[in-house]
């Protein structure tokens, strides 16, 4: 399963399931068409590449991606905040680049003695080119936030099922089927616990410190979307 998640409530706000033999990157075909203008999709590496960003920035979305820190990434202008626009081109085609695409270059590292392992650099890139709209230190800040689908992910997987509850058909149908039933549901929670925390907490993310109601069972919106 490839999803769409909204960083500020849990909710999985898109899906698209497939066999173990299909790639991630394949599968997020299919939810791109979704995305529109005024949204920002955050994504980790295995989505990194030009096919991909071209099919997910179709519609107007804007991205931010992360990429390998060692990818070849000329420097074609750089920015007062430390940013820089650079080019991106097809993998056969990196030599010649053509038909480049722009995007704008923030790299950091995170200063963190507590967290050594993370001491190696981030390098995202994105589709937001003026400094001045989303300063380099805000993204950099911003993509943590990608990680809010994984404990969506946790929520989906782990809590909500029930301990020792595995999915229970035994057909390739019955599992699909199950699957999108615990989507639903789990959208279903998310939904009130942002009802619940609309006007108590300005994160709705939060929501499942202040409903212990839902806790049991569950356990963005400036359109973050990991």
């Amino acid at each position: 399963m490839v999803a769409v998640a909204e960083c500020g409530t849990h909710a999985i706000v898109a899906a698209t399931l497939g066999p173990i033999t299909e790639a991630e990157a394949t599968l997020a075909r299919d939810l791109f068409p979704g995305l529109g203008k005024g949204e920002l999709l955050i994504a980790d590496r295995g989505f990194a590449g030009l096919p991909l960003w071209r099919a997910a920035s179709a519609n107007g979305a804007d991205l931010l991606w992360r990429v390998r820190a060692n990818i070849v990434l000329p420097v074609r202008q750089e920015l007062p905040d430390g940013s820089c626009l650079s080019e991106i081109v097809a993998t056969e085609d990196h030599y010649r680049r053509r038909d480049p695409v722009t995007v704008r270059v923030v790299e950091y590292t995170l200063d963190d003695p507590a967290r050594p392992a993370q001491a190696a650099p981030y390098r995202l890139i994105t589709t937001i080119l003026d400094h001045r709209k989303a300063p380099a230190t805000e993204l950099a800040a911003l993509y943590c936030q990608r990680w809010e689908i994984e404990t969506a992910l946790d929520e989906l997987k782990t809590h909500q099922p029930g301990a020792g509850q595995v999915l229970r058909s035994r057909s390739p149908d019955g599992v699909e089927q199950e699957v999108w039933g615990h989507l639903l549901v789990h959208y279903a929670i998310r939904s009130l616990m942002h009802t619940a925390a609309t006007g108590q907490r300005p994160d709705p993310g939060e929501a499942v410190r202040i409903a212990p109601p839902y806790r049991a069972v569950s356990a963005n919106k400036h359109h973050k979307r990991p």
